[in-house]
């Protein structure tokens, strides 16, 4: 369970930040791309989508918000007391993962709520969900950081020879 000097993991975390950076509120940021390029037809379906997701994501977090909060508090704690407690690399790999996931999560709860509210639409719908993208690409910037950091660390003092 060696999961810093896996290849598979590093594979994985990186499709797991660019698929977050890629989906904003589940619409591809192409999409948002070619509706600000060329409105129109393109315009009308970014912003039907995100209508649908931010509903969706809102309607999730009403119904059951709190039993979800209480589900990853209690998740993220246990992983981060195998993960540094008991010194169990692959929890420490899964929360290196996770826990800035759940950033973006509380992020897009924000995001959508703000959309729900204020009803941007056109530029002001573009620069709403490129700022979302932009938070998104910081926190997973950081993370990686961390994570390659810790990583780094993790193989050296557990590594063969010492």
């Amino acid at each position: 369970m060696r999961s810093f000097s896996n290849l598979w993991f590093w594979i994985g975390l990186a499709v797991v930040w660019s698929s977050a950076s890629h989906w904003v509120l589940g619409v591809p940021f192409d999409l948002i791309q070619r509706a600000k390029k060329h409105g129109g037809q393109a315009e009308a379906d970014l912003e039907d989508m995100v209508r649908i997701n931010v509903n969706r994501l809102l309607y999730i977090g009403r119904v059951s918000g709190l039993w979800l909060l209480g589900f990853i508090c209690f998740l993220l704690t246990t992983l981060a007391l195998l993960a540094f407690v008991y010194d169990i690399e692959f929890a420490q790999a899964v929360f290196l993962i996770a826990f800035p996931m759940t950033l973006v999560g509380m992020l897009s709860l924000s995001t959508a709520r703000l959309i729900e509210t204020h009803e941007p639409v056109g530029e002001d719908l573009h620069r709403r969900l490129h700022r979302h993208r932009i938070w998104t690409q910081v926190i997973g910037m950081i993370s990686i950081f961390v994570t390659a950091m810790f990583g780094m660390y993790q193989n050296l003092a557990v590594g063969p020879g010492f």
